[in-house]
């Protein structure tokens, strides 16, 4: 197998999807770039010269996805340590807990944990600090919940951080949130020492790699990671056995440690309040569900985003923000007029700032986001996970609200930029998954074709980071040779409302097609970033 950069590699046989030839079934690769894309007949005139030349058969070759939203440490631990997304039950997770715990030195170390779900429960609660403590004894455990924003914490872990008590969040009997949880989420993470680090970054990389994923978008901060953990990971990303990564650093005026780090900008998880699962998503109306009584939680002021967008806007670097609730919306929409009348409009449009997950955006503001060019970085597989009439946003949010969450079709018809991730490890690294979710949304208006999905989750997501100068995320002669190959299977256009048409022959259509997701998604059979294999499944040898 051919991997290094400056080879020449011919692939034939198979189908390539690029907006050059909606019917090509070849690609030549030399120097790390594209050189030809065409069919067999064509891919004849280079096979003499090519260093290796490789029969497809039937595989199809498409841009590598982007994840644009992810924690490479968070979903390295859950990858390589306590899991406790399968837990159906309360006592199925206390078991899981109380074996995790039997596993453990009997001195030092810390239990870390995550992905524990109570709203499908049939106990209708969490775990309390007891019952925790009843499963892990005087052993130190940090246990977040699936969206990360409350955890479960033994009293171990407490004692090491007796501040936490005083701060906003704190609760002596079960999960603790906001500010308490952020205090006890530091001193966890605390004891992960380089060495664990570097060895679950690798875990997550790898695990992306093999799921057809060439870049992925960091989202550090000093309140969820630190400055180690972020250029720990940058620089895994620059070797060229791994997929890239772009750092964001999530601090508000930080534009000087971004520039200190080599982010691209203050941006990803600063934020602006916190989840629904954990009742922290700045609502303008009461959870339906919560006691006592709260809208959540807003953690910046419409004059904070305002000046931390125009101070990154005059520095050249991306402003962004975590932002679900429709609070929150109204917070950074507000700030965001603020900071254009302070900069101008057309300013504001060049830095390209971001906003994450974006769940309950109006479509007032939804006109403003695409008119300051705003790109709406968003996760589909929330609404598989948690949407529909009886999923968790309903029992949070009443069904007529719910309904309203991740309104992806109005997003596009408003102009606004998508750009598709997995906010891992909250849900799994599948860029398939993503796609399927955001083409059957569960609310019929919201979808949207396969073909933008898939173009979000990889054109969209180096748009995102203003990378598609270098990258445009497009299979075009000339361009980086960062692509992913498919086992071969059924390929369809897919219609927004999940009507399968058969792929037409007609040149005339020009619509390139793309596997079947109707059935599932394709296995990845290699992952090649810059002209550079960083995985392969050995199925094309």
């Amino acid at each position: 197998m051919t991997s290094g950069a400056d080879a020449s590699l011919l692939l034939t046989g198979g189908h390539v999807y690029s907006p050059e030839d909606p019917f090509a079934s070849a690609m030549l690769v030399a120097g790390g770039r594209i050189a030809w894309i065409g069919d067999d007949a064509g891919a004849q005139l280079y096979a003499a010269d090519a260093h290796e030349v490789v029969d497809l058969r039937g595989a199809w070759v498409a841009p590598a996805f982007v994840d644009a939203h992810v924690h490479l440490t968070s979903t390295g631990l859950a990858l390589t340590g306590l899991d406790l997304s399968a837990a159906d039950s309360l006592a199925a997770c206390l078991r899981m807990i109380r074996e995790a715990a039997a596993g453990m030195p009997e001195r030092g170390g810390i239990l870390l944990g995550h992905g524990w779900d109570d709203t499908a429960w049939p106990e209708g609660r969490p775990p309390t600090t007891a019952e925790v403590d009843g499963c892990v004894g005087d052993l130190p455990a940090y246990l977040s919940r699936v969206d990360v924003h409350s955890a479960l914490a033994s009293t171990a872990l407490r004692a090491q951080v007796p501040s936490a008590a005083a701060e906003d969040g704190w609760s002596s009997e079960g999960p603790v949130a906001r500010a308490a949880h952020h205090a006890l989420r530091e001193a966890a993470l605390r004891a992960v020492d380089a060495q664990q680090r570097a060895r679950v970054q690798r875990a997550a990389l790898h695990t992306a790699a093999a799921r057809g994923i060439a870049s992925l978008h960091e989202n550090a901060g000093p309140t969820i990671s630190s400055a180690e953990d972020l250029l720990d990971a940058l620089d895994l990303g620059r070797q060229d056995s791994m997929p890239e990564v772009i750092g964001y650093w999530g601090q508000l005026h930080g534009q000087e440690a971004v520039r200190d780090l080599g982010a691209r900008g203050a941006a990803g998880d600063l934020f602006v309040d916190g989840s629904i699962g954990s009742h922290t998503a700045c609502l303008s109306a009461p959870y339906v569900d919560a006691d006592p009584v709260t809208t959540g939680a807003a953690y910046l002021t419409a004059e904070d985003v305002a000046s931390h967008v125009a101070a990154s806007t005059l520095a050249g670097q991306q402003a962004g923000f975590h932002v679900i609730g429709d609070g929150a919306t109204r917070i950074v929409t507000d700030g965001l007029r603020l900071a254009a009348a302070e900069v101008g409009s057309d300013a504001l449009r060049t830095a390209r700032h971001r906003l994450e997950h974006l769940e309950m955006p109006d479509d007032e503001g939804l006109a403003l986001l695409a008119d300051l060019g705003v790109v709406a970085s968003v996760q589909p597989a929330f609404d598989a996970a948690w949407g529909g009439s009886h999923g968790m946003y309903a029992q949070r949010l009443g069904a007529e609200r719910a309904a309203t969450l991740n309104p992806f079709a109005p997003m596009l018809a408003r102009g606004v930029v998508l750009a598709l991730g997995s906010d891992a490890p909250v849900t799994p690294l599948d860029p398939w998954g993503s796609v399927r979710a955001a083409a059957w949304h569960t609310r019929e208006g919201y979808r949207i074709s396969v073909r933008a999905a898939f173009a979000a989750h990889t054109r969209g997501g180096r748009r995102a980071a203003r990378d598609e100068g270098r990258q445009p995320g497009v299979l075009a002669v000339g361009s980086p040779a960062t692509y992913a190959v498919w086992e071969p299977g059924p390929l369809v256009v897919q219609a927004p409302d999940g009507r399968v048409a058969a792929w037409s022959t007609d040149p005339r259509s020009g619509t390139p097609p793309l596997p079947d997701l109707s059935s599932g998604a394709p296995q990845c059979w290699r992952t090649v970033r810059d002209g550079v294999t960083i995985y392969d499944s050995g199925d094309l040898t």
